[in-house]
C-alpha cells in the first residue's frame, strides 16, 4: 500500500510541476492550494468548479453576442472578457487569462474576427484546463483513498 502511495505522490507532484511548465497555471493557483486545509479539504476544487461554470456562462454569452452579424455589441463582449479575465487570474489559469487580454484588445479595435478567434482559442483552452485540473483532482482523491496525504509541491 505504501508503494502505491508513493507512485501516486510522485505522479501527482511531477502532474502538477507539468501543469506550471506547461503555462496552464501560475502563482495565484499556488496561492489558492494554501488557502485549503482539513477543515475545507475540496476548497480548491470547489472554487475551480465555479470558475469553470463562470467560463461556460460568460464564452456562452460572447459567443451569442458575437453572433450578432453587422451589430455586434463590442462593449458587452469587452465587458465579458474582462469578467473573465479576473476570475482567470483569481483561480491562477494563466493560459485563460493569456487569451483574455488578447480578446480584450480585439475587442477594443472592433476586430470582430479577431474577437471570433480568441474567444474559439479561450473556449479550447478552458476545456484543456479543466480536463487536466479534473485529472489532478482525481489524483488526489486516489491518494487520499489510499490513505495517504496530498504532497506539497514546490514550483
Amino acid at each position: 500500500m505504501d508503494t502505491l502511495i508513493a507512485q501516486l505522490q510522485r505522479q501527482f507532484r511531477d502532474y502538477t510541476i507539468s501543469l506550471y511548465h506547461q503555462g496552464f497555471l501560475d502563482d495565484q493557483f499556488t496561492e489558492l492550494k494554501k488557502l485549503q486545509d482539513e477543515c475545507s479539504p475540496d476548497f480548491v476544487a470547489e472554487v475551480v468548479t465555479l470558475f469553470f461554470e463562470d467560463c461556460e456562462k460568460l464564452i456562452s454569452n460572447m459567443a451569442r453576442a458575437l453572433d450578432q452579424t453587422g451589430n455586434v455589441d463590442f462593449k458587452l463582449v469587452g465587458s465579458s472578457v474582462h469578467q473573465l479575465k479576473g476570475s482567470s487570474s483569481s483561480v491562477g489559469a494563466k493560459r485563460v487569462k493569456g487569451l483574455c487580454v488578447t480578446l480584450k484588445e480585439c475587442c477594443d479595435s472592433q476586430n470582430f474576427e479577431g474577437c471570433v478567434r480568441c474567444l474559439q482559442q479561450v473556449d479550447i483552452e478552458y476545456k484543456t484546463l479543466k480536463a487536466k485540473l479534473q485529472d489532478l483532482f482525481n489524483l488526489e482523491q486516489q491518494i487520499v483513498q489510499a490513505g495517504g496525504r496530498i504532497p506539497q509541491v514546490d514550483i
